[in-house]
């Protein structure tokens, strides 16, 4: 990897608090564009405007998708944005560059009766999997919480008299969220359900991976199987559409966009306003199946 792009992920990690995850994708969107550039003869301090607009071409020509090219395109703002800051180059060549028009991408929530379903599917999970299924899917849908906060929540999360936790989220900002009661049970009755309940730990869903907790990968998988077990699809179901059915649910029962912000830790309500689509759409087919004069329009 070029020193500079190595200088650029390490002022991530150490001033931004980048995720592990987060700096894997930088650094294989700064090696893709290397990989573009380097035939060329072009390197990161002579690359310009042309260069960027070549390297957006050579995605649309391979087929990539237009929220990839501008995920691309981002990665590549904030480098050359370091570069600038850094002294290593007088110009930034994405200043004026245009990213790619992307489609309207709306959440796609599962039903009140389907995350019954997943919780029912979820209780059935053989051994102390099923407690713990039910934990995860209790804790992710009635807080909205991402799957890594959830992962990484410590053992003294949960303490009894105190309904808010402290979550730490993206950019390492900490946000007060809510824990029903319901989804405390459920994470008591999981906890009591481990092999070995008085080992002290200290994350609340711990586990021999080398980050010491439950990882991602290991709930997506678990989530799955109580989706078969409800008899859903498990294409449809994972942390993150969780995350969607908790904030779709919410506004349709009257939440408003601020407080969903807050809830969801959205640096920008702009983030939030995409759930504004779901009960639009929610809406039109209330007024078109129960106005009488829709009702009349549509009569034969």
């Amino acid at each position: 990897m070029d020193r500079h792009a190595e200088a650029f992920l390490e002022m991530l990690a150490a001033e931004r608090g980048a995720a592990r995850n987060t700096l894997a994708a930088y650094a294989a969107d700064l090696a893709d564009f290397s990989d573009h550039c380097a035939p060329r003869g072009i390197t990161p301090l002579t690359a310009d405007a042309g260069t960027i607009q070549s390297y957006l071409r050579a995605l649309t020509d391979a087929g990539f998708a237009a929220r990839t090219a501008a995920r691309r395109l981002s990665a590549l703002r904030q480098f050359f944005r370091f570069l600038v800051q850094e002294g290593l180059r007088e110009d930034d060549p994405t200043a004026l560059e245009e990213g790619p028009r992307l489609p309207a991408s709306l959440p796609k929530p599962l039903a009140e009766a389907e995350m019954e379903a997943l919780l029912e599917g979820a209780a059935r999970l053989p051994g102390n999997r099923g407690p713990f299924a039910v934990a995860l899917i209790e804790l992710l849908y009635s807080s909205g919480l991402r799957v890594s906060e959830l992962a990484a929540l410590p053992a003294s999360a949960l303490r009894p008299g105190q309904p808010l936790v402290t979550v730490r989220g993206k950019g390492n900002k900490d946000r007060l969220v809510p824990i029903s009661t319901r989804a405390r049970a459920a994470v008591q009755a999981a906890l009591e359900a481990r092999p070995n309940p008085e080992k002290p730990s200290r994350w609340l869903f711990p586990s021999r991976a080398a980050e010491g907790h439950v990882t991602r990968q290991t709930i997506g998988l678990i989530l799955k199987d109580a989706a078969l077990n409800a008899g859903l699809d498990p294409a449809r179901v994972s942390p993150h559409v969780l995350r969607h059915s908790f904030a779709s649910h919410l506004l349709a029962r009257g939440a408003d966009l601020r407080s969903l912000q807050v809830l969801l830790g959205h640096a920008d309500i702009a983030t939030t306003q995409i759930y504004t689509k779901v009960l639009e759409e929610k809406l039109q087919r209330l007024v078109q199946d129960h106005h009488p004069l829709a009702v009349q329009e549509t009569a034969p």
